[in-house]
């Protein structure tokens, strides 16, 4: 338990720090001159402008990044011979680290060469992370403009995100980690992808197990470093909104709803992992459920990673996702089914939490009939549309996928039935509609016999690839929409009727704004799933 009173404690001294941090950079308070030459002549975008750069950076990086993937076999720094990926695990792949998922149906060490792991894996953890905060911060700007509809430009924000923030902080938190013990060489980069892995809420790993691995994470010290730099951005943009709307207890309200659920989970978590599960019941095995937990970390940093990878859309994990009990499993699926708004991704985590604020703040206003109004901004119709489809369509998307991995085709990819393997499929298209990336295993894309060639599942791979594209770019748009909506408006004084979004009655409505339409969207999945497992003593 001290761990984890620690964790929150620091996690929480950060927050303004960083968060200030972040907000100077984009201000231009911090600059360096040869890197602002980049990008000099670059002129103010509107939302629509800034979308399209959005989406055009992103399809060159995609097309690059699946160039690299199918002509691994041509490729320097590839001791093992290791030859292409099948086209579909490669689409798959592409589409996971464009959009920030990592979704990985296949074991890095065994399937790609160092190139493809550095110049192709680990650049894209930057550019998806860095084109994640650009657009927090345009969407930022949106909600804070006076008037006028400009939301900075893309290009400039993504220089800034790098080079001013994921890149010294991943130097820094590389070579910590190489001091604990993560080996760092040309024939096996682990610390430089590790370090970016986990600060850009990326999670893709080096090795198959992931954080699992030792030479990812060591000890008990290091995983409790990879679990701050896991949540250091997402929690510190709080700050930086409440900086740059010029109201920091704003901040600190999302902040306070973000841990709060946060906490929640954690207590979940850690109280159903410390008993015994069906089958330990059944062989007569009394204590922690320690299945699937390497026993440097423990339960409780276990269970601590679990819900800090899941809280955050990042997917990294130190333990087997998939032998978490019943409950204990039911949390970090539960989590990714709020939209990852609690913290989330490098910027995303941000965005969405503000379309539900926005849905808070109109459900008020219905309440008490008046109109709703968020920073002194009328809250419309159009905004609302808009809202609604960036927090119901990833939900909407993920009850699809689910139900179409079921058919004759997805069936392929499952090796386990009952409620475990539904579990597995719910979680799987959870965590890639949410860009999360962490996975229950037992459903594949990517097949490698012991006694043929390895072979891709074209069901699987298309779907799984094309969910995370609409997963990431749907509530991406809608979130500039509204930006660029609110941008055009001028800010209205407050009155002794206006509700305040920034004390502790918000928080507790935006909480259960929260719970009420995210989750129990997915209530009858779960109860055919986690919660099946949860509630008896069958083994299934």
């Amino acid at each position: 338990m001290l761990e984890i009173v620690l964790y929150v404690a620091l996690l929480t001294a950060i927050t303004p720090l960083l968060g200030g941090y972040i907000a100077r950079v984009f201000s231009g308070e911090i600059a360096i001159a040869a890197v602002e030459r980049l990008t000099r002549g670059c002129e103010p975008q509107d939302w629509k402008r800034y979308a399209r750069s959005v989406l055009v950076s992103s399809a060159v990086f995609f097309a690059l990044l699946y160039l690299i993937l199918q002509t691994q076999s041509l490729h320097p720094f590839n001791p093992r011979g290791f030859g292409s990926p099948p086209w579909d695990l490669a689409f798959n792949t592409t589409a996971s680290f464009v959009t920030n998922t990592n979704w990985q149906y296949y074991a890095g060490e065994t399937t790609l060469s160092n190139f493809s792991q550095m110049a192709g894996l680990t650049v894209q953890n930057f550019v998806s992370a860095g084109v994640g905060l650009a657009v927090a911060i345009a969407v930022i700007r949106g909600f804070a403009a006076r008037s006028g509809g400009a939301l900075g430009n893309f290009y400039q924000d993504l220089v800034r995100a790098v080079v001013y923030v994921l890149l010294p902080l991943s130097l820094v938190s590389a070579a910590v980690l190489i001091v604990m013990g993560v080996p760092q060489s040309i024939d096996l980069p682990v610390g430089s992808q590790e370090a970016i892995k986990l600060l850009g809420t990326n999670g893709g790993g080096f090795f198959n197990v992931n954080s699992a691995h030792p030479f990812e994470n060591p000890s008990a010290l290091s995983n409790f470093f990879e679990l701050v730099l896991i949540l250091a951005i997402p929690a510190a943009l709080t700050s930086t909104y409440g900086r740059m709307v010029g109201n920091r207890r704003q901040g600190w309200a999302l902040y306070a709803a973000m841990l709060t659920l946060f906490v929640v989970a954690v207590a979940v978590v850690y109280v159903a992992e410390g008993h015994p599960t069906p089958a330990m019941h059944a062989a007569g095995i009394t204590g922690a459920n320690l299945e699937g937990k390497e026993e440097r970390f423990g339960t409780v940093g276990t269970a601590l990673f679990v819900v800090v990878t899941t809280a955050a859309s990042c997917g990294a994990v130190n333990g087997a996702m998939e032998a978490l009990s019943g409950i204990g499993g039911l949390v970090p699926m539960a989590q990714m089914q709020t939209g990852e708004v609690i913290f989330g991704g490098v910027g995303s985590g941000l965005t969405t939490m503000l379309m539900f604020v926005l849905l808070a703040v109109f459900l008020c206003g219905l309440m008490v009939g008046r109109t709703p109004e968020l920073l002194g901004k009328k809250i419309g119709a159009h905004e609302i549309e808009l809202t609604v489809l960036g927090t119901i369509g990833v939900p909407l998307l993920v009850l699809v996928t689910t139900a179409l991995s079921l058919t004759k085709w997805g069936l392929v990819s499952m090796s386990t039935s009952g409620p475990q393997g539904f579990s597995e499929a719910l979680y799987a298209y959870t965590s890639q509609a949410n860009n999360n990336g962490s996975a229950f295993a037992g459903y594949t894309g990517f097949v490698q016999p012991a006694n043929g060639p390895a072979y891709g599942i074209v069901f699987a791979n298309l779907l799984g690839g094309f969910t995370m594209l609409l997963g990431r770019f749907v509530p991406l748009l809608a979130v500039l929409a509204i930006a660029g909506s609110l941008s055009h408006q001028r800010v209205a004084p407050a009155g002794a009727g206006t509700f305040q979004t920034d004390s502790a009655t918000f928080v507790v409505v935006l909480i259960g704004v929260i719970v009420l339409v995210a989750l129990l969207t997915f209530v009858p999945a779960l109860l055919l799933g986690p919660v099946v497992q949860g509630m008896t003593h069958q083994l299934f």
